[in-house]
C-alpha cells in the first residue's frame, strides 16, 4: 500500500491572529509543495473530515467541547469560561474556525487510524496538537488530536503502542493522557527547560514514556546519535504494533520559538529508521513558527515516505509558492535565498556532547518486557 496524505482547505488562509506565532500558513504550504513537485497522485490524497462530537469527548469533556463551539459561533467568550478552559487565554485566541480547525484536525487522525487499521502509512500534517488537555486548551492547542489517534488504534484492539515525539516541546497531553496506560509508550526528544517545563529525564510515567529532555543547539550529529543509540533501540525492543511520529519543524534551527539547531535532514532520518519498524504508521505535524521551514520540512517527509529525492533546485511552481510568503519576524524581512529554491537544508553537523551520550543511555535503563503482540 502506498502512503496516504490527509490535507484539508480550512488550513488556507486560516490565522490565530496577526500578532500569534500561528498567523503563517504552514499545512497548506507544504501540501502546495508537495503538488508542485509532483510527489502526489489524486487518489493519495484524502481530504480531512471534520470529527464528531461524540468522536472528540472521547478524550475531551463535552463541556469543553461546548464551549469551543459557542466561541466559534459568538467569536466572544465569557470570563468564566475563559478561566475554566483557557480559550481566549494564555496564547490560545478566540479566531474564526477555533472549532473546526481543530476539529478537523482531529478527524484527519482518526481518519488516518483507521486507515491504517490493517497495516499501511499515513502523513497528516494538520495534526499534532500534542498539549491539549482534556478540559482546557493549552500551548496553541485546543484538541489533542494525537490523543484521539491513538484512542482510535487502541479501540482497534492494539495492546502495543509507540508515541514519538520530536517537537521542540514536551508532548505533555499525550504524556499524560496514557499516563496510567501500558498500552501506549511515549517517547519526547524536547528541548529541555522549555515551556511547558515537563518532561524531564526522570519522569517516566509509571515505567512506559522516556523523556529526552535536550540542550540548547542539538545538532543533525546529535540527534543522529540519539536516534541510533536510544530511539531505534527502544523501539525495537518493544517491537510496537503501530507507530505515531509527531513530526514538530519547531527544532529546527529557524524556528523563533526554540533554540534548538537542527536541519530538516535529522527530522527527514528519524522519519526514515522508524518506517518500517511497525506494520502501521501516522506522521503528524506539530509545531513550527517559520513557514518556510515548516512548509519544506514537512513536504519532506512526505517525499521520506515515498522514498522520493528533492531536487537540488525546486522547480519555478514551487519556488513561486515559498517566494509568495511573508514573515512578520527579523528574519522574513531578510530571508535567505536557499529558502525559496531548494527543499532540502544543508546538514548542521558537530560534536556530540557527553551530555547527549548520557541521555541515550539513560533511555534505554530498565525498559519494561514488550507487551503481548497480536496482529
Amino acid at each position: 500500500m502506498k502512503p496516504l496524505l490527509i490535507g484539508s482547505e480550512i488550513y488556507r488562509k486560516s490565522t490565530y491572529g496577526p500578532k500569534h506565532p500561528l498567523a503563517i500558513p504552514r499545512v497548506s504550504t507544504a501540501l502546495d509543495l508537495i503538488q508542485a513537485l509532483g510527489w502526489a497522485q489524486p487518489a493519495e490524497v484524502i481530504d480531512s473530515p471534520q470529527a464528531t462530537d461524540g468522536q472528540l469527548t472521547r478524550f475531551h469533556t463535552p463541556d469543553y467541547i461546548a464551549a469551543l463551539k459557542a466561541a466559534e459561533a459568538t467569536q466572544t467568550v465569557p470570563e468564566a469560561v475563559r478561566a475554566r478552559h483557557h480559550i481566549g487565554a494564555h496564547g490560545n485566541p478566540v479566531y474564526r474556525e477555533v472549532f473546526r480547525r481543530p476539529a478537523t484536525s482531529a478527524g484527519g487522525v482518526l481518519l488516518a487510524s483507521r486507515l491504517t487499521e490493517a497495516g499501511g502509512i499515513v502523513h497528516v500534517p494538520g495534526g499534532g496538537t500534542h498539549h491539549g488537555q482534556p478540559d482546557r486548551a493549552s500551548g496553541f492547542c485546543y484538541v489533542n488530536d494525537a490523543v484521539l489517534g491513538l484512542l482510535g488504534w487502541l479501540d482497534q484492539g492494539l495492546t502495543n503502542v509507540l508515541y514519538l515525539d520530536i517537537d521542540a516541546h514536551h508532548g505533555d497531553g499525550v504524556q499524560d493522557a496514557f499516563q496510567d496506560d501500558p498500552r501506549v509508550f511515549t517517547v519526547s526528544v524536547h528541548e529541555a527547560g522549555r515551556w511547558p517545563f515537563t518532561g524531564k529525564l526522570e519522569d517516566r510515567a509509571g515505567g512506559h514514556a522516556r523523556n529526552i529532555p535536550v540542550p540548547q543547539g542539538l545538532n543533525d550529529s546529535e540527534m543522529e546519535w540519539l536516534l541510533e543509540q536510544a530511539i531505534l533501540p527502544l523501539i525495537r525492543h518493544l517491537s510496537p504494533q503501530a507507530i505515531m511520529i509527531q513530526c514538530g519543524a519547531d527544532a529546527l534551527e529557524e524556528d523563533p520559538l526554540a533554540k534548538l539547531s537542527l536541519s530538516n535532514n535529522a527530522h527527514w532520518a528519524v522519519v526514515r529508521a522508524v518506517r518500517d519498524l511497525a506494520p502501521r504508521l501516522i506522521v503528524l505535524g506539530g509545531g513550527g513558527y517559520n513557514p518556510w521551514s515548516v512548509g519544506r520540512c514537512w513536504a519532506g517527509v512526505w517525499g521520506v515516505l515515498n522514498d522520493l529525492t528533492p531536487p537540488e533546485r525546486l522547480p519555478p511552481g514551487a519556488e513561486s509558492i515559498l517566494r509568495s510568503l511573508a514573515f512578520n519576524r527579523a528574519a522574513g524581512r531578510n530571508p535567505p535565498e536557499h529558502w525559496f529554491t531548494t527543499l532540502q537544508d544543508t546538514p548542521r553537523p558537530g560534536p556530540v556532547r557527553l551530555e547527549i551520550r548520557h541521555l541515550a543511555d539513560a533511555t534505554l535503563e530498565g525498559l519494561p518486557q514488550p507487551a503481548a503482540r497480536v496482529a
